[in-house]
Order: structure tokens, then C-alpha cells, then sequence
């Protein structure tokens, strides 16, 4: 008796009871009206950050008046490029603090192509060499009037213009190598105009630092590439997995019990193949030159294909791929007797989606409304991140007191700084701004993280809630199919959202502040990787670890929670405390994780058949189609979208059989304490079900 109370009262017979109750009322409602009304303020946040924002600022580059280099309707409409005064000031630390090199910028039609001084062209006969100049000075500038050293005082003028080549929408030197020498135009050091020479390495320096992500940018553009040549191929291979997990559902709804086994043996097998492959692989490249090399000493390489060339990298996806391989076959061993009443659960799940159908479409409502919530919260952090304003600084090349202080572009010239600092420039610095917005704009952005989840954890909630509903509707028909309701998902539907949206709330938003939670703690964590203190960072591993754990068990409870409401129709509270009660009166039944477990190696299965398709297509291993198959930069980068794609495919469907075992299995435990299975009190469960799991 004491079991009893410390784990709740057992379930009594109601003779009235035959499911899910249609009479019940609105339930959280204080939280369904907090949903709302932060609903409202995250609408109100996105319409201040449509307002305010300007994606342009991270499309198009700024010249040093802030203005739009190539921006459609704009005077600067046919000048696409940016150019720098002086590069080699890119070299300064200035450009890491606020990604701006401290020199004029301007908007220019193409990037120059000669190596010329200001000085060679203002002495030089041919006033081709005067225009061609004169095409990358301020605007405004008096070119003939005026003398060499009046322009360089001025900042109107460059001081030299070297070959250049545009990448990422900037004029950058036009580097290359000639015999093991960096040169530009074939020139190891140039003339820099003002009596000095400048060397091609100091030039290469300044254009890796005016474009610190340049690598990154050209991996960006050749995974591009790739996936305008193969996208057709990427959406037949996703096309193929989604047929491929239609006829697994299928099979599962007629040889559940014969399918589980051969998913488990082709499981093993698949993986033991990629095991076998990478043997061979790793074998083939001894005493090949170079194959030695190790990761480490390899480095980061924008050339992915390289690392397939040496060994390392085969034996650690062999020994990677055996850990798995031994860990499952482990599992299988000791959960041998458990995966017997899984697959009773399973068999039972195929015959509930076989009479509920509806239910497999389900998911793509979900994926729909987690498409929208992620666009919209994506949008609005682009425009909250672009609402900053024109900072313009002071920038010089000596002492001067108002050195990076800010300053108004229109009244500089009659300012004291010109005075104290006749070499000071008024420099467009960064997107910032110090009104009351700008100063709260970090809290709209942590405001906008947070409805995020929350708005994804209730689209999560309301897809659990509708399919336990419409399951828990066929569990409780005593003659099935006669009894099951019709259209027993949009009537589960309409209840979770008419009577429920505050109760789906509830549990949203705890599942999101934990979230929000972890969030923070990896923030604190990435600051507190340079410190030395070794115990603060244990304390935040630690905490990491507690608050994650914290995450699956609420994850856990809310899952089971949302399937007494779509029974009974409590509020949160209530049900959790119910279904918590429920397992732990029957914890040596529970088999919802060894179901997982399966599901797990189904879906594995179904990835592992397509990848492996996909990676002997794009590879080009397979000489039937050899041709067919389109030229990469990358041939991974198909294969990996397609294998995410197929694991997503695959997720989605056997996500409603998982909703469906755990419902069963909620149902099937009620089922034991409210019946005896007499003539009066009959049980709702299955003889194969009942033999199997009332043990």
C-alpha cells in the first residue's frame, strides 16, 4: 500500500469511459494568455526590426561615407567594386576590432589594372593616364588644377594604383607566384608614390586581413557550385529515401515482427561493409608517398578531397564505425528479452497507423510550421543585427587626441580636429548607434532567441498532443476499426488547439528556459576558454552536463504529459504528475526506449542504403552511370545533404510510430488498472499485447 501512495492511486473502473473525453474544458489558460501576448511582442519586435534594419549592409560593401557600392536605384549604381586608398593599412589591428580598414574607401566601376603613381600620372603627357587616374579620386576632385602633394594632403587621391582583382566585390591585389616569389603584375616591390617601395608580401598581408574570410568565402562559392550541378540528383536521392521509408512502413504494417529482425542483421551488415571499405581504403595507401602525412600536420585545407589521401583518416573512420558496430551488437545482447515486447508494441503501432493513415502526413505540418517559426525568427535576427546606424571615426597616421573618436562627416573640415590633426580623416567605421534602441538592442535579440524556442517547442508540443489523441482514439475503440471516430487527427487537432494552447504553453516554456539556459552557459563557456581557472571551468562543465540532463528529463515528462491531456483533457501540472505516477507504477514494463533503440536502427538503415547509393553515384564508382554523373568540386556535398536529407525523411515518419508506442504504451498501463478483463470489465488491449506485456 505504501508502493500505492508514494507513486499515486491505481486507475478505477468508469463504465463511461471509452477514451479520449470530448467533454472538457480550456485548461493553463493564465499561459495561453502569456503565449499571446508575447506572440504580440514578438510581432511587435520583428515590425521595429523590419523598420529599422537594412540586410544591404551585409550584401553590399560601404564606402568610407556609408553609402552602397553597386545598390540598385543609387547614383553609385554602376560602381559595384570597393577600393582602398592604401591597402597595406588593412595590416592594422584595427581591421579584427572593427573589420574596417583605416583608409578612404570608394565605389569604382572596375579595379585597376596597371601599376601607376599619382605622380607619374600628373607628370605624364597622355591625359589617358590623367582620366584612367582620375576614375579612382574623390568625386569632385580637380585633378588638373591641383598638385600632387595638394591631393595627398587633401586624401583626394591615392597615392599609387597597383593591379588589382575583384573577389568578394573588392579591389584586391592581384597576387600571384613567379619561381616561388610573390609578385604582383610580375613585380616583386612597386613604387608607392611618396619615395618609397612597397614589397608584394607586405601587399599579400594586407589583402588577407582586409578579407579575413576569403578561404571561407571560396569553399562557400565551390560547395555553390556543386549544388547547382547536382541539386536535381540531391532531390531524386531524397525522392528515392522517401520511398524507400514508405515501403518500410508498409512492411511494418503487415511483417512487423520479420521486418525488426531484418532491419537489425542489414544494420549490422551496412555497417560493417563501411567498416570493410575503410580496411581497404586504409590498406591500399601504404607506401604510397605523402598517405603518412597526419591530420594535425596537415592543417585546415579548403580542398576537402585531400584528406581522403592520406591514412589517418580511413583508420579513424574504421575505428570510429567499430565502436558503433561493437556498441550495437552489445545493446542487442543484453536488451535481447526487451526487444521481444518492443516489437509486440511495434506490431501493435502498425495497426493503429494502418487504421489511422492521416497520421504519417501529419509530420509535414509540423515541418511546415517549424519552417515558418525558423524563417521568421532567422529574419528578424538578420534585420535586428542590421538596425545599427553610421558610426564614422577619426582615423590618422600620427599622435593625435582624437584618434577613433567619433565624428560627423559633414562638419569635420571646419572642426578643431583639423586643426590639432591635419592628417585626421573622418572614416565611415562600423553600424552602431547610441539611442535608447541601440542600447536595448542585444535584449531584442536575446528576446527574439528565446520566442524562438518557445514558439518551436509548442509546434513540437501540438504535433505529440494530435497524434497521442488520434492513437488513444483507436486504442480505446473496443471494436476496431468500427469504434475508431472519423478523421481522428483534425479531431484531435481541434481539441489540442481549442481547449489546450495554454496547457502545450506551459510545457513549452519550461522545456525553452532550459534551453535558454544552456544557451547562455555555452556563451560563458566560449568567453572562458582562454582563462586559466581551472575550477570555474569544471564548475561550468558541471553544470553543462546537469543542465542537460535537466533538458532529456523534461523532454521526457512533457512527451508523457501531453498524452494524459490529449486523454483526459487536464491542465499541465495535473497530467504530468499522472503519467509520472502511471510509468513509475509500471516501470518494469517500460520498453519505450528499447523502441527508440529500434526505430534508431531503422532509420540508420534506410540512411545507410542511400548514402551509400549516393556516395558510389557522385563518387563516380559506378561505371554504368559514370557518366551521368555531374563534375564536383566536392563530391561529399551531395552525399552529406542527401544522407541529412534521408535521416530527416526517415525521422519524420518513424517519429509518429515512437508517438504512437509511447500512447499505446500509457494506454495499455491505464487498460491494466481499470480492467480485469471479465465480461464486464473486457480489456481494450490485444491477446498478443496482453500475453506479452502483463508479465
Amino acid at each position: 500500500m505504501k508502493t500505492s501512495r508514494r507513486n499515486g492511486e491505481s486507475r478505477k473502473f468508469d463504465a463511461n469511459f471509452k477514451g479520449p473525453i470530448h467533454n472538457r474544458g480550456c485548461t493553463d489558460v493564465l499561459c495561453c494568455l502569456l503565449f499571446i501576448l508575447f506572440l504580440f511582442g514578438y510581432f511587435a519586435v520583428g515590425i521595429l526590426a523590419w523598420s529599422q534594419g537594412d540586410p544591404r549592409k551585409v550584401i553590399y560593401p560601404t564606402d568610407s561615407r556609408g553609402q552602397f557600392c553597386g545598390q540598385a536605384g543609387t547614383p553609385l549604381e554602376k560602381k559595384p567594386l570597393l577600393f582602398y586608398f592604401n591597402i597595406l593599412k588593412c595590416t592594422s589591428s584595427l581591421v579584427l576590432l572593427e573589420f574596417q580598414c583605416p583608409t578612404t574607401q570608394l565605389c569604382v566601376e572596375s579595379c585597376p589594372t596597371k601599376h601607376l603613381t599619382l605622380l607619374k600620372a600628373k607628370l605624364s603627357l597622355d591625359k589617358k593616364d590623367q582620366e584612367y587616374y582620375k576614375q579612382y579620386c574623390k568625386e569632385g576632385t580637380n585633378f588638373s588644377k591641383m598638385s600632387a602633394p595638394e591631393i595627398l594632403r587633401e586624401g583626394l587621391c591615392p597615392a599609387m594604383l597597383i593591379p588589382s582583382q575583384a573577389f568578394t566585390r573588392r579591389c584586391l591585389p592581384a597576387l600571384g607566384t613567379l619561381k616561388g616569389v610573390v609578385v604582383v603584375g610580375k613585380e616583386t616591390t612597386l613604387d608607392d608614390g611618396v619615395g618609397d617601395k612597397v614589397n608584394a608580401t607586405d601587399l599579400l598581408d594586407a589583402a588577407k586581413k582586409s578579407n579575413v574570410v576569403v578561404e571561407a568565402r571560396q569553399v562557400a562559392m565551390r560547395i555553390f557550385e556543386d549544388y547547382t550541378v547536382s541539386w536535381y540528383w540531391i532531390l531524386l536521392g531524397l525522392l528515392i529515401a522517401m520511398v524507400i521509408s514508405l515501403i518500410f512502413i508498409v512492411l511494418l504494417r503487415y511483417l512487423a515482427g520479420v521486418m525488426i529482425w531484418v532491419m537489425i542483421v542489414s544494420v549490422i551488415l551496412v555497417i560493417g561493409y563501411a567498416i570493410f571499405h575503410c580496411y581497404v581504403g586504409f590498406a591500399n595507401m601504404k607506401g604510397d608517398p605523402g598517405a603518412n602525412v597526419t591530420i594535425k600536420d596537415l592543417g585546415l585545407q579548403t580542398n576537402f578531397s585531400i584528406y581522403l589521401q592520406i591514412r589517418q583518416t580511413w583508420l579513424a573512420f574504421m575505428i570510429i564505425l567499430a565502436i558503433v558496430e561493437v556498441v550495437i551488437i552489445l545493446l542487442l545482447i543484453f536488451l535481447r528479452k526487451r526487444i521481444r515486447i518492443a516489437i509486440a508494441l511495434i506490431k501493435e503501432a502498425s495497426r493503429a497507423v494502418g487504421h489511422v493513415m492521416s497520421a504519417l502526413f501529419y509530420p509535414l505540418l509540423t515541418f511546415f510550421l517549424l519552417s515558418m517559426v525558423i524563417a521568421y525568427w532567422a529574419v528578424t535576427a538578420v534585420f535586428l543585427s542590421t538596425s545599427n546606424e553610421q558610426v564614422y571615426k577619426v582615423f590618422n597616421n600620427t599622435e593625435c587626441a582624437y584618434s577613433r573618436d567619433t565624428c560627423d562627416p559633414k562638419t569635420f573640415n571646419t572642426s578643431n580636429i583639423m586643426a590639432e590633426c591635419p592628417d585626421a580623416e573622418c572614416l565611415f567605421a562600423f553600424y552602431g548607434g547610441e539611442t535608447l534602441y541601440h542600447k536595448y538592442l542585444i535584449v531584442l535579440q536575446f528576446y527574439n532567441v528565446f520566442l524562438f524556442f518557445w514558439c518551436a517547442n509548442f509546434v513540437t508540443a501540438l504535433g505529440q498532443v494530435t497524434l497521442s489523441g488520434a492513437f488513444a482514439s483507436y486504442y480505446w475503440a473496443y471494436k476496431k476499426p468500427d469504434d475508431i471516430p472519423a478523421y481522428p487527427i483534425f479531431s484531435s487537432l481541434g481539441r489540442a488547439l481549442r481547449y489546450h494552447t495554454g496547457s502545450l504553453a506551459f510545457g513549452s516554456l519550461i522545456l525553452s528556459l532550459v534551453q535558454i539556459i544552456r544557451v547562455f552557459l555555452e556563451y560563458l563557456d566560449h568567453k572562458l576558454k582562454g582563462a586559466q581557472n581551472k575550477c570555474a571551468r569544471f564548475m561550468l562543465s558541471c553544470m553543462k552536463c546537469c543542465f542537460w540532463c535537466l533538458e532529456k528529463f523534461i523532454k521526457f515528462i512533457n512527451r508523457n504529459a501531453y498524452i494524459m491531456i490529449a486523454i483526459y483533457g487536464k491542465s499541465f501540472c495535473p497530467a504530468a504528475r499522472d503519467a509520472f505516477f502511471l510509468l513509475m507504477r509500471n516501470f518494469t514494463r517500460a520498453v519505450d526506449k528499447v523502441t527508440d533503440f529500434l526505430l534508431f536502427l531503422g532509420k540508420l538503415l534506410i540512411v545507410g542504403i542511400v548514402g551509400i547509393c549516393s556516395f558510389f553515384f557522385f563518387s563516380g564508382r559506378i561505371k554504368a552511370v559514370e557518366e551521368a554523373a555531374p563534375s564536383l568540386n566536392y563530391y561529399w556535398v551531395p552525399i552529406l545533404t542527401v544522407v541529412v536529407g534521408s535521416y530527416l525523411i526517415a525521422h519524420g515518419f518513424f517519429s509518429v510510430y515512437a508517438m504512437c508506442v509511447d500512447t499505446l504504451f500509457l494506454c495499455f498501463c491505464e487498460d491494466l488498472e481499470r480492467n480485469d478483463g471479465s465480461s464486464d470489465r473486457p480489456y481494450y488491449m490485444s491477446p498478443e499485447l496482453h500475453e506479452i506485456l502483463s508479465k
